[in-house]
């Protein structure tokens, strides 16, 4: 008697990319309307807080809480100090915990896990088991960003350090197919630019943060700019994320070229800037229209 062939596992390993990380909304939701479901879920800072939504079947109400954030909304969740970071983001990861994803990985309706990076040792960490929110608040302590956390006696960090598209660790929890969210493919120097419209909307953010930055911290974001102005350097914070951004890049492109997913999908991202989480809109509507145009490969895959 011949038995049943097995439906090849799906997994979905959502990558890092800050405030870009709201197109993964917008991929998901573009997959489940398409009737494809994964079977697994994994990701790498915000890939990690956004697949632990899905992974606990609130994704529709998250994705309603972020296209409500306006800028006042963000700067109501940070807590600025600089201890090891501008941010602790215990007032955001409180947030999370008492709205959406108070539950311990093991009871997620989904295989989950997050991605970070052990501070001391450089090892990459896989968080599988245990509290959701600390392995998600682990996996998206950006240095110089948020604070580092200590969980069972490692300093951890932002998993995108290590594995910006965690696609090792999709297939470490089982996974046959792999669709791959890389959210930093168009990023390389381009936040460095900016059209007119981005410099306005990044002069008024700035604003925003200013308000409630000690006057210490000010440098750290773009000067209000005249029109006679020359070109100013980039602030600190600016430098910061793009130098990240090139370090992500490389190692994605490293990284994958030694175990590649069998499907990638590269919202082109460029226009969002690293705290750009206001603009949940404009992300998530790049999101479905990148997933929608890996529609025929995965068909092709027989999913």
């Amino acid at each position: 008697m011949t038995g049943q062939r097995r439906r090849p596992l799906l997994a979905l390993a959502l990558g890092s990319g800050s405030a870009r990380g709201w197109a993964h909304i917008g991929v998901i939701r573009k997959l489940n309307e398409a009737g494809i479901h994964p079977d697994i879920v994994c990701g790498t800072s915000i890939g990690a807080l956004v697949g632990a939504a899905y992974a606990a079947r609130e994704l529709e109400r998250f994705e309603h809480w972020t296209r409500s954030l306006n800028v006042r909304h963000v700067i109501s969740l940070m807590d600025f100090h600089l201890n090891g970071g501008m941010l602790k983001g215990e007032r955001l990861m409180a947030f999370f915990q008492r709205h959406f994803l108070d539950c311990p990985i093991e009871d997620l309706h989904l295989p989950y896990a997050a991605v970070a990076t052990d501070l001391h040792t450089g090892q990459e960490v896989w968080l599988r088991e245990g509290s959701t929110v600390e392995a998600v608040r682990a996996s998206i302590a950006l240095p110089g960003l948020f604070s580092p956390v200590w969980i069972q006696g490692r300093l951890l960090v932002d998993g995108g350090l290590v594995n910006p598209v965690p696609v090792s660790l999709a297939r470490a929890l089982g996974a046959d197919i792999v669709l791959a969210v890389d959210l930093n493919s168009d990023i390389l120097g381009r936040h460095l630019l900016g059209s007119g419209e981005q410099k306005v909307r990044s002069s008024s953010l700035g604003a925003a943060w200013r308000d409630r930055l000690p006057e210490a911290l000010s440098a750290l974001l773009p000067a209000q700019m005249t029109e006679t102005d020359e070109p100013p350097l980039p602030p600190l914070l600016d430098t910061l994320a793009g130098s990240i951004n090139i370090m992500q890049v490389r190692i994605t492109r490293s990284r994958m070229a030694g175990d590649p997913a069998e499907v990638v999908i590269s919202p082109r991202l460029a226009s969002m800037g690293l705290l750009d989480f206001h603009r949940a809109d404009h992300a998530i509507k790049l999101g479905v229209e990148a997933a929608e145009t890996a529609l025929p490969a995965l068909r092709q895959l027989g999913i």
